[in-house]
């Protein structure tokens, strides 16, 4: 496996610069840690004088000891712990250790994953929102600027490569795992040439319902994943202490899914149109176009199906989320889209804008919805990662009562890749809109999605997978 770097993290030449920083979590983490209260804020003047201080004091102390190191290392960020574990032997030690044996928890703030194209092909860029800065991340081949990102889910990057098949990436550990072939889906068949190699594929355009109005198509292997993919999620599935990928895909975004030694796609024929899924407890929920929830029991040899809920439309809705509130319900997000151009005056670009977020509760008993107006002190994450609710007491770095979104609108997959990425900050008391970052850090292609960094690798994959 190609070597990661982290770059500005553990070069170091720049080791440095950060450890004034990581001294200074150490000083206040160390009270709380020994009972005490936290050290109180102080004005700018008196933390330079405390920047003198505690530079002075670093070459007197003792080392601390190992069990309180870790700690305090479990409390800090990921960006905050690489550059702690590069400090010196003994922090490395405890860093190492502290992954070693799945001690390290801390909820990470979500990020931005981006391309630029200033940047060299294998590499991938992270914006923090907790820091509001970048770093460059160098990747496994395939080159990262030749991939589609199709998800996003607990630290996993779900991607396509240039033969359209797909690949699961650790971008912080740079872990790569090969999914089952597109040729499993059921919608796909490889075309061989004279030689017996994989030339084309043939995409049919069936549902569980309709044979399908159009005979199928052929696409040479890097168009197919243009007109087959749409979303993908990684989620922990419990029953097996591993994972299970689920797909939507065309044609009329349908659902697959693959296991943990699976070593190919299992359709979930025969309702279509889905926005987005999540999975809890052995379920896979999801919901359609129709506002359905379907409610489908993975956990059995035998898949089986029920229609939990309807939600009544009332908007010109445009996509639909199913997130898991901290609180214990789920929720129902609209994502309204109503300023868009597709076709513009020559000289100007294509574009389409959200303009309003609707939120709906889901009681615990599926009987009772209601439309919740405002988030209070919690956050939404939307786009083409796994729907995230967020409290802002825990991520001071975000807002309160806001949604951070992405663009997953699915004309991307209808030829709409380099048009601009309707992304931003919606307020959604009054539906406001901020910007993520300006300027524009990333390019529109592939379209720059949030993932929440995480340092824990996929076990017991089985044949599902080969490492790269």
């Amino acid at each position: 496996m190609e070597t990661c770097s982290f770059a500005r993290i553990i070069r170091l030449q720049d080791l440095a610069m950060y450890r004034h920083k990581l001294c200074s979590l150490v000083f206040r983490l160390l009270p709380q840690l020994q009972g005490f209260p936290p050290l109180k804020k102080f004005c700018r003047d008196e933390l330079v004088h405390l920047a003198l201080t505690e530079t002075k004091m670093v070459g007197t102390l003792p080392e601390l000891p190992r069990d309180i190191l870790m700690v305090i290392f479990a409390a800090l960020e990921i960006p905050d712990l690489m550059r702690a574990g590069s400090v010196c032997s003994s922090w490395h030690s405890t860093y190492a250790e502290l992954r070693t044996l799945g001690k390290y928890k801390q909820g990470q703030t979500p990020c931005l994953v981006y391309t630029s194209e200033s940047d060299p092909d294998d590499v991938l860029s992270l914006y923090s929102l907790a820091e509001k800065r970048s770093y460059k991340l160098t990747l496994p081949q395939p080159p990262m600027r030749s991939r589609y990102l199709i998800g996003s889910s607990y630290g996993w990057l779900v991607t396509v490569d240039e033969r359209s098949e797909m690949h699961l990436l650790n971008p912080i550990t740079c872990e790569q795992i090969a999914l089952p072939s597109v040729t499993t889906i059921e919608h796909v068949k490889p075309i061989f040439d004279d030689y017996g190699d994989v030339c084309k594929y043939e995409m049919s355009w069936h549902t569980g319902t309709h044979r399908g109005h159009n005979p199928p198509s052929n696409f040479a292997l890097a168009e197919l994943r243009g007109r087959l993919y749409w979303k993908a999620f990684v989620f922990p599935d419990t029953s097996t202490g591993s994972y299970i990928v689920v797909l939507i895909h065309n044609p009329q975004a349908q659902l697959s899914f693959a296991k943990a030694g699976d070593d190919k796609w299992t359709w979930l024929p025969p309702d279509y149109l889905y926005d987005d899924c999540t999975y809890k407890d052995g379920i896979l929920y999801t919901v359609n176009v129709k506002g359905e929830f379907h409610a489908f029991d993975l956990s059995g040899p035998v898949v089986t199906m029920k229609t939990v809920i309807r939600v009544p439309e009332h908007y010109d809705c445009d996509t639909r989320y199913i997130v898991q509130a901290p609180w214990g319900s789920l929720l129902l997000v609209y994502r309204i889209v109503r300023d868009h151009d597709l076709e513009p005056e020559p000289g100007a670009s294509e574009y389409w804008s959200t303009k309003e977020i609707k939120i709906f509760g889901i009681d615990a008993l599926w009987n009772e919805i209601k439309v919740i107006h405002c988030l209070r002190d919690h956050v939404l994450f939307l786009g083409h990662n796994l729907s995230l609710c967020l409290s802002a007491d825990e991520y001071p770095a975000l807002k309160a009562n806001r949604s951070y979104f992405t663009d997953d609108n699915f004309l991307w997959t209808l030829g709409h890749k380099n048009s601009h990425r309707d992304m931003g900050i919606l307020k959604l008391d009054d539906n406001s809109m901020e910007e993520l970052v300006c300027p524009q850090l990333w390019s529109n292609c592939p379209a720059p999605m949030w993932i929440t960094p995480d340092l824990r690798k996929i076990s017991m994959m089985g044949s599902m997978s080969q490492q790269l």
